[in-house]
């Protein structure tokens, strides 16, 4: 399991250059946080249930974070009408 938080530090470090390319410097910021914590994570050597558990909690905050920005932060678009 170990391995596998290394490889989505991989992935949101990609993601981070790439935000930071495409001038989104807040979301990028946040990439490389995530970056550092999954890094972190991978070379601690907890139990394979502790990286469930904690990947767990992970996906319960992201869920909960996006739902609140989709529901009360995000703007609503119709699109370009010409």
């Amino acid at each position: 399991m170990d391995k596998v938080f290394k490889m989505l530090g991989f992935w949101t470090a990609i993601f981070a250059i790439l935000f930071y390319v495409g001038d989104m410097v807040g979301v990028s910021l946040f990439f490389v946080a995530q970056t550092g914590f999954f890094v972190l994570l991978g070379y601690m050597k907890l139990t394979e249930r502790m990286y469930m558990y904690v990947f767990a909690a992970y996906l319960i905050l992201f869920f909960i974070g996006f739902t609140y920005f989709t529901t009360f932060l995000l703007e609503p678009s119709f699109g370009n009408e010409i």
